[in-house]
């Protein structure tokens, strides 16, 4: 067969599989036996498939991935990221929109404790919409910061689904880290950009609150030495080591889960319950992770041994379209399928496909990379299957529907896509600290 008949033959059957609901990995699974015994025989192919999903999975670059998700548990479990919240809370102060401000600067912090979007909406849904829907704010104020922040850890390092991605791809995964680090500190100004044009467009919208006392300095100061300042240490030992090159990501890693348990201990809030919580989700979310790795991976093997991947790479350099009309292309496949499934499925079938395509025009892989993770953000909030939307909807008042959250989401969607246009125009942007 020619590679076009090889790539409908992968392909169709892993999209029919999913659309009709079969979990994500089985559906890849099945496809990479079928595809193993037509290409290689039965015998030959299942051992071959084996062979490769025991080398996907068995890699170092991969180890940071469940000490990433200790690390936020723990951070979430233990009460430190409460602390940290009524910490940046208390140092905002009187400004209309405070609470909305607070989600912003306070995701921030967060994605940069965490390396989870979906731990860090739940975390802020929980505990910032209540109290915003007691003070009058108005549904796009309550929930759009929070759907926007939330998504930052997908950028900000350390970043769970960046290490994933680093590693598909076969990128130096601290150079991706480190990429996110300052589109992702633009991002969280333009979220601000955003919520004073809306506050001060319709200021009924996030009523302006007198907090009960006034912060004075002093006490700001304690506040900076008490509750934010030792979090710092959390991220001098993830980025910081990344950064001066003392550290390999996984030992960073290590590191922040480390000074995470230390911060517990000295703040008097680790316990067995949080710990036991903490380890359940990291194996729950690593188990997940790790069965849709060892599928796919023989998969992009399977789409190069029959041709399909090259094949495709030539039809598409054939197009004159130029370098940004394939990149443009691209991103909007992604837009698409973020529509339709979650974000570790959406790399694992675009991936095998895009990084040559890619390659062949000459983009920087890491920046490519950073590109595809904005796009993998956006994928969080676009409806119908967007799973911050539903984290959102089930800390939201009762009868929000997914509408209102989803029309909530789009300003800062926009502010995404505003940043990928940024990279696209200035690309040393993502290369500040390479």
């Amino acid at each position: 067969m020619v590679w076009y008949e090889w790539f409908l033959v992968l392909m169709l059957p892993l999209l029919v599989a999913m659309g009709l609901g079969l979990p994500v990995a089985f559906a890849f699974i099945a496809v990479n036996v079928a595809g193993a015994a037509a290409l290689l025989g039965f015998g030959v192919g299942v051992g071959q498939l084996v062979s490769n999903m025991t080398a996907g999975v068995t890699t170092y670059a991969l180890a940071p991935v469940p000490l990433f998700l200790l690390m936020g548990s723990l951070f979430f479990h233990s009460g430190l990221a409460r602390r940290v919240l009524d910490a940046v809370d208390l140092m905002i102060g009187r400004v209309p929109a405070r609470l909305s401000y607070v989600t912003v600067a306070t995701g921030t912090l967060f994605a940069a404790l965490s390396g989870s979007s979906l731990a860090n909406t739940g975390m802020l849904g929980t505990l910032m919409v209540p109290e915003m829907r007691r003070r009058g704010y108005k549904n796009h104020m309550a929930l759009g910061p929070i759907l926007g922040s939330g998504g930052l850890a997908v950028i900000i390092p350390p970043s769970a689904l960046a290490v994933l991605l680093g590693s598909l791809a076969q990128i130096d995964i601290g150079a991706l880290l480190l990429a996110g680090l300052v589109p992702g500190v633009i991002l969280a100004v333009l979220y601000a950009v955003v919520i004073y044009t809306q506050s001060r467009l319709d200021p009924s919208a996030a009523p302006y609150y007198v907090p009960d006392d006034d912060v004075t300095m002093g006490r700001r100061i304690v506040i900076i030495v008490r509750e934010i300042a030792p979090m710092s240490i959390i991220v001098a030992a993830v980025v910081g080591t990344i950064l001066t090159g003392t550290a390999t990501p996984t030992e960073a890693a290590a590191l922040g889960t480390l000074a995470v348990l230390i911060l517990t201990v000295a703040y008097r809030a680790v316990s067995w319950e949080a710990i036991r919580k903490s380890l359940e989700d990291t194996t729950r979310v690593t188990g997940m992770t790790f069965l849709l790795i060892t599928a796919s991976s023989t998969y992009s093997q399977l789409l190069a041994f029959s041709g399909a991947s090259s094949g495709l790479v030539r039809w598409a350099t054939g197009f004159d379209v130029g370098a940004l009309g394939i990149l443009l292309l691209m991103l909007m496949v992604l837009l698409v399928l973020g529509m339709l499934m979650d974000q570790v499925s959406m790399m694992l079938i675009t991936l095998p496909v895009f990084l040559p395509l890619a390659l062949a025009y000459g983009f920087d892989p890491i920046w490519f990379a950073l590109l595809m993770l904005l796009m993998l953000e956006v994928s969080f909030t676009t409806p119908p299957f967007g799973l911050l939307l539903f984290v959102m909807q089930g800390v939201a008042p009762p009868g929000t529907s997914l509408g209102t959250i989803a029309r909530a989401a789009l300003p800062y969607i926009g502010c995404v896509f505003l940043l990928i246009a940024i990279l696209i125009a200035v690309p040393d942007i993502a290369f500040v600290f390479r």
